[in-house]
């Protein structure tokens, strides 16, 4: 295997990281379902890259990407394959959307309806935790660390 790869995936049986891995996975994989197929009230694919390219602005590589990391990362965080590379794309959108959607609405969330969109706090929680799974890998139960146990024999 390419020394690069198993760079990229090999991983200590850490336990926090597998926790954290499931949880950023566990929160984002759904919003790549509603971007991707239009589950859970979302618009689909269609849908959602022409909100990004003729509402947002967006150029559609960007949308595309955007989509791609909440749909294929949030899988492959909750099954631990290409952690690291799955960790960036959800950290890189999340700081996107935060930075050109969030932070002209303060710190908070919305937790009682009176303003008109939520805040940075949710961003800066989830990308702190993208950062530690890039730094740290997926942990124990991943896949990274199955494939690059066999590799290492």
């Amino acid at each position: 295997m390419n020394s690069i790869v198993l760079k990229l995936i090999t991983t200590k049986e850490n336990y926090s990281s597998f926790i954290l891995r499931l949880a950023l996975g566990i929160m984002i994989f759904p919003h790549g379902l509603q971007k991707t197929f239009g589950l859970f009230g979302g618009f689909g694919f269609s849908g959602t890259m022409q909100f990004f390219t003729d509402t947002m602005g967006i150029p559609w590589i960007f949308g595309f990407l955007a989509i791609a990391a909440e749909f294929l990362g949030g899988l492959g965080l909750v099954v631990g394959l290409t952690t690291r590379l799955a960790a960036f794309g959800v950290g890189v959108t999340l700081l996107v959307a935060a930075l050109t959607t969030h932070i002209q609405h303060g710190f908070f969330m919305n937790w009682f309806g009176n303003q008109k969109g939520e805040g940075v706090e949710f961003f800066i929680l989830a990308i702190s935790i993208a950062l530690t799974l890039i730094i740290q890998g997926g942990g124990a139960l991943s896949l990274d660390r199955v494939i690059s146990q066999m590799f290492k024999k």
